[in-house]
């Protein structure tokens, strides 16, 4: 038997709540105001330069009979809907966790990307398709105007400009999906320029140089669709992060000042963040309140030193990846009865009981406050009980003084 002497204060502590839910008839108001304002600014100036050269193209190759030209043309129309999408999922996918969607909206941006993905395939697959039907009939292709040569170094020009636009506000905000389409905009100039070869081969004489150039245009564009669609997939199917960031995450939990040991450290995409769920150690004798802590503790560190959306961490008491060793144990208030059947008599209400469920036992603390018990006869018989007991691997009684 021990006695054990403390001194209890009560501090009250204020505290802000999050509140996760916001009322969906409120003026809309985007979760993330820098990145959505620089998407939506250069998502618009992508749609006047798409709208400006789908026209200049697709005019220009139907009269300058350039099918290479048209194809391109075709695929800044692609590109002119695909800005129309991003600005729909930008705005959508910038809305507020609510009752709803409690981890946000950001999905729509992947289900964005795939949309946008698939569509570049189809478009891909038929502008190849269209190709090689021509192909088969060579008598038919005629000479390109010189014109179509300098439209299709212009396309070449506003292309390169836009990616170098697009990918810089991209990486300043730190948007997947404007990476994406910035390095659309990327193979979309990489098909002007085959388009400029094409057409300059047609004009050298080597007529059909203009069709393979339409073709080859359309095996890009269905290649960087297949990328787009792919990657959206891998995402909404929960695939987690690469090894080396799942590393730094881990190393970042360990660091945490009480975490002992971590296992189960799960990771899963979330548009430009991630969802991270953990189960760290801490010393099994500590309170719930000092566990939670540590806890909170990790979950801050994650989210400060990594672009993570949301931390659940579970508390372990001991590391039970691969055994439950405690799982057949009895509820605290089946043990308690258990344990007063074996004492023959009921312990004081007062008796303040800690359980620790530890290694397939339990080693149980009581801590009395009153003097009508023989603390000292108290202890002998547990002692007994636990030398042979199914449950209990040791209990220690412990006296209380009164607070001063």
């Amino acid at each position: 038997m021990q006695v054990l002497c403390c001194t209890a204060q009560l501090h009250t502590i204020p505290m802000a709540m999050k509140n996760h839910t916001h009322d969906k008839s409120a003026a809309f108001e985007p979760a993330y105001p820098v990145r959505f304002a620089a998407a939506r600014k250069s998502t618009w100036v992508s749609i006047f330069v798409n709208l400006g050269l789908t026209i200049l193209q697709i005019a220009a190759g139907f009269f300058g009979k350039s099918q290479s030209l048209m194809a391109d043309g075709l695929h800044s129309m692609a590109d002119l809907f695909s800005d129309v999408l991003v600005l729909f999922a930008n705005r959508h996918g910038n809305k507020h966790a609510d009752a709803d969607h409690p981890y946000g909206h950001a999905r729509i941006e992947t289900a964005a990307s795939l949309i946008l993905g698939a569509s570049l395939a189809a478009l891909g697959v038929g502008l190849l398709i269209a190709a090689g039907m021509r192909l088969q009939h060579p008598e038919q292709v005629q000479a390109v105007h010189p014109l179509t040569l300098w439209i299709a170094i212009i396309a070449l020009a506003a292309k390169e400009g836009m990616f170098r636009y697009m990918l810089s506000v991209a990486q300043r905000v730190r948007s997947q999906m404007l990476v994406a389409n910035a390095w659309h905009a990327r193979s979309d100039a990489a098909s002007s320029l085959v388009v400029i070869i094409g057409i300059a081969g047609n004009l050298l004489g080597y007529i059909f140089l203009d069709l393979i150039a339409a073709a080859v245009v359309g095996v890009m564009i269905a290649y960087m669709g297949i990328q787009f669609a792919r990657d959206a997939l891998a995402e909404l199917i929960d695939t987690g992060l690469d090894e080396e960031k799942v590393r730094a995450i881990r190393n970042t939990l360990k660091a945490v000042p009480g975490v002992v040991g971590l296992h189960e450290l799960r990771t899963r995409k979330m548009a430009d963040n991630a969802l991270v769920d953990a189960h760290i150690i801490v010393d099994p004798r500590i309170s719930v309140s000092e566990g939670h802590y540590i806890a909170e503790a990790a979950r801050i560190a994650v989210l400060k030193s990594h672009q993570v959306m949301s931390v659940m961490v579970h508390i372990d008491s001991e590391d039970d990846a691969k055994a439950m060793p405690n799982i057949h144990l009895p509820q605290r208030h089946l043990l308690l009865a258990h344990l007063n059947n074996r004492l023959g008599v009921s312990l004081p209400a007062s008796t303040r009981i800690v359980l620790h469920y530890l290694g397939g036992k339990v080693e149980a603390e009581l801590l009395l406050d009153t003097a009508a018990i023989d603390a000292g006869e108290l202890q002998r018989k547990c002692s007994l009980i636990a030398s042979d007991d199914p449950y209990f691997r040791h209990i220690t009684v412990y006296r209380t003084c009164a607070p001063y």
